[in-house]
């Protein structure tokens, strides 16, 4: 589907589910590049992030790779194998196990995280280049009637 030259009344009566897709799928592809540029993946971001009582986690304390996928079951793609991404970070130091197999940030993490987070207000800048903020806020409300009427909840 194209909707460079739909009309307003065309585009109204276009699927939602196949432009919301069709978007998501264009955004992620677009921030996991700029961040593969930087060095680093979005799994291995939103790791240091779970991990950290600075960011998401609510105490600080070491996870299993079972309770990090659980944690992140609403954002973590099919493909994200976390076991291969947290080997990365174990690698870099970024990370320890323990004898419980549970992963904690390091003070070297936790430097990453705060270093990576601030790449995400130029990534954000420009996906949202063009779009006054006006129009942005009423798409996402649009968007959270849309999941409202179809049975879901918005967080």
């Amino acid at each position: 589907m194209t909707a460079h030259q739909l009309s307003d009344v065309e585009l109204a009566g276009q699927p939602a589910a196949y432009w919301t897709g069709v978007a998501y799928e264009a955004l992620i592809a677009y921030t996991r590049a700029q961040q593969a540029a930087k060095g680093y993946t979005q799994p291995q971001f939103w790791l240091l992030r779970n991990l950290s009582d600075n960011d998401i986690s609510p105490d600080g304390e070491g996870m299993t790779l079972p309770e990090l996928r659980e944690a992140m079951a609403s954002y973590i793609r099919p493909e994200d194998d976390l076991a291969a991404e947290a080997a990365v970070l174990l690698e870099r130091g970024w990370l320890t196990r323990d004898a419980e197999d549970r992963l904690w940030l390091t003070e070297e993490g936790e430097r990453a995280r705060v270093d990576l987070a601030r790449n995400a207000p130029p990534i954000r800048a420009a996906l949202h280049e063009g779009i006054p903020d006006a129009d942005y806020v009423t798409t996402v409300k649009v968007l959270h009637q849309l999941i409202r009427n179809a049975g879901g909840t918005v967080a």
